[in-house]
């Protein structure tokens, strides 16, 4: 799709501007729907531009799907990071108490919504076409909308909560939000599911696989484990990329998360294809862009996403190279206890001596987080404060994953505007099928199963020609096992298998709804505050989970205000 996908784009959009404001209320309607867009030609610019919104358009800095804000800081990969005065409207969301006038959640609210205005549009086109479309046609770009759609959908549900439903056949009249909106995704992906083909010659668009892997994730939200469980093994066994390429993991970890090795390769079920040689930024990866070390590091902005001292330390792994499982009863975690705890250079300047960690550690880790004295991709070693905007604020670290490396602007992988590059975003990746499938396994009590998942992921980590290295040995002490003894006890292996995701997936905008869905979300976001605020007392400071609230977003108020509060309820805000 890079190849196609900012063809229609500009075009596209004139369609939706005017209901951008209102548009839960006004379906897109006029002479530009009736007469411009119901050949197939048409039909298929207004499908690439429900594509488009995947990237959030650049309206926010926090309305795509990466949901690395609503996902990985919130659930403790990360902290906003900068300084306090930084985006401040995001302060209040970071702990857990946004209020319902916050702009860059209104902002997350509409774009979703506007990606679902375009899918339904695309619906209602298919059904009034104006030249023949063959069967087949109809059935994929029904299946690529409805896919859309279900997309858009579940990020709202797993954000908001209850949000109203509109489909293709909805009036104009508003609508309540009353209605349990996983029905509705599960049918969109369902219809997905059995209607897309398996490859389309265009990269970046949903098959048949990545239907079938979204639905048995939506499956595996609602706990309806044997349901998910049953699908998850077709695509596991089946699978195959849009390209044709049987699903599988990349030999390297840190393959996945810079171009060219990070776009459609056998890992990627669905992704937002980024590209960035059409001159407009708001096809590239918009969602990272305040996401780069601070000052003398790549972009020189804008510090934000920096990975928590939680997250580092979960990284520590014992002599057989498995990590800390144990917690007491309040959360309060092994791996942060003083005597295992990854050193870091809090607190020190980049002129003052500094030794890394020399402890057993994940190999991960200096994938995902940038520490001081390691190699930062092909940067050099990461100097420390000089690439942190405020450590008494955000800490030492700095984000990697999907950070673009030297060379890139040169090879045309970076916007020259804008730092924005070409990386793709995988919104699902098969280690996240694997690690889901795991869990399924888990409640169900197929426990060796579930651990035959997991050490496939844990076996990719351990692979030492991913290893980051120095002078062509590794730049710390990497110790990864794969779980040798029996998987007997259930509560011990969910707590393997969700540890796993955390690892594998941190900082990609899972790990707040994760924690939700697994009914822990108090304890586990109260002990990480606790830890975070001895290091982070203006950024963590007193902050708490509110239970029965804080496990979602408030409804925006001018969405209520818009829609009237008889029909648009709030969500326990």
């Amino acid at each position: 799709m890079k190849l196609i996908k900012s063809k229609y784009i500009s075009f596209v959009l004139l369609l939706f501007i005017s209901c951008h404001e209102k548009f839960l209320e006004v379906p897109p309607t006029g002479s530009l729907l009736e007469t411009k867009l119901t050949n197939k030609a048409g039909i298929e610019g207004a499908l690439i531009g429900a594509y488009a919104i995947l990237t959030g358009r650049g309206y926010d800095f926090y309305s795509g799907s990466t949901n690395w804000f609503w996902g990985s800081v919130l659930g403790g990969d990360s902290n906003k990071g900068s300084d306090f005065g930084d985006q401040a409207q995001m302060n209040e969301v970071q702990s857990y108490a946004t209020l319902k006038t916050n702009s860059s959640l209104a902002v997350k609210y509409r774009t979703s919504y506007e990606g679902i205005v375009r899918a339904n549009t695309v619906l209602s086109l298919l059904v009034k076409a104006s030249e023949p479309i063959t069967d087949a046609d109809k059935k994929r770009i029904a299946g690529e909308a409805r896919f859309l759609r279900g997309h858009y959908y579940f990020d709202l549900k797993k954000i908001f909560n209850n949000t109203p439903f509109r489909d293709e056949n909805s009036s104009g009249t508003a609508v309540k939000n009353n209605l349990d909106l996983w029905i509705k995704i599960e049918a969109d992906f369902q219809f997905a599911y059995e209607n897309l083909p398996e490859t389309h010659s265009d990269a970046g668009r949903a098959n048949k696989w990545a239907a079938g892997a979204y639905l048995a994730k939506t499956f595996l939200y609602q706990g309806k484990y044997s349901q998910a469980k049953a699908i998850f093994e077709e695509v596991i066994a089946n699978g195959k990329t849009t390209g044709g390429l049987k699903y599988g993991l990349t030999e390297k970890f840190g393959d996945l998360f810079h171009a060219p090795t990070c776009d459609n390769n056998k890992e990627s079920v669905f992704a937002i294809e980024a590209v960035v040689s059409t001159g407009d930024p708001a096809n590239a990866n918009m969602d990272f862009i305040l996401n780069y070390p601070f000052r003398g590091g790549p972009a020189t902005c804008c510090g934000f996403n920096q990975p928590s001292f939680d997250l580092v330390n979960s990284f520590r792994t014992n002599g057989d190279g498995l990590p800390l499982l144990e917690k007491d009863e309040a959360y309060n975690a092994a791996y942060n206890k003083e005597e295992n705890a990854v050193k870091s250079d809090m607190g020190l300047l980049s002129t003052q001596d500094f030794t890394p960690d020399t402890g057993n550690l994940d190999a991960r880790l200096d994938h995902a987080v940038g520490r001081r004295g390691i190699p930062y991709w092909n940067w050099g070693d990461h100097p420390g404060a000089a690439w942190i905007r405020e450590q008494s604020y955000g800490g030492p670290y700095a984000p990697k994953k999907f950070v673009y490396q030297k060379g890139d602007l040169v090879e045309g992988n970076i916007f020259r505007v804008l730092t924005v590059t070409g990386n793709n975003y995988s919104i699902i990746r098969f280690a996240d099928v694997l690690l889901m499938s795991a869990e399924a396994e888990v409640e169900l009590g197929n426990l060796e199963i579930a651990k035959g998942l997991v050490n496939q992921v844990r076996r990719r980590a351990a692979n030492p020609d991913g290893f980051v290295t120095r002078n062509g040995k590794p730049a710390a002490k990497y110790v990864v096992g794969l779980y040798n003894s029996p998987w007997t006890d259930k509560a011990a292996a969910r707590e393997a298998v969700r540890f796993e995701r955390k690892l594998e997936l941190s900082d990609e905008g899972h790990r707040f709804f994760d924690l939700v869905r697994w009914g822990v979300a108090k304890k586990a976001l109260d002990a990480y505050a606790a830890n975070e605020a001895k290091n982070l007392p203006i950024a963590f400071g007193g902050v708490k989970f509110t239970s029965g609230k804080s496990e979602y977003q408030p409804i925006p108020q001018q969405e209520i205000d818009i829609a009237g509060a008889d029909n648009l309820k709030q969500n326990g805000h």
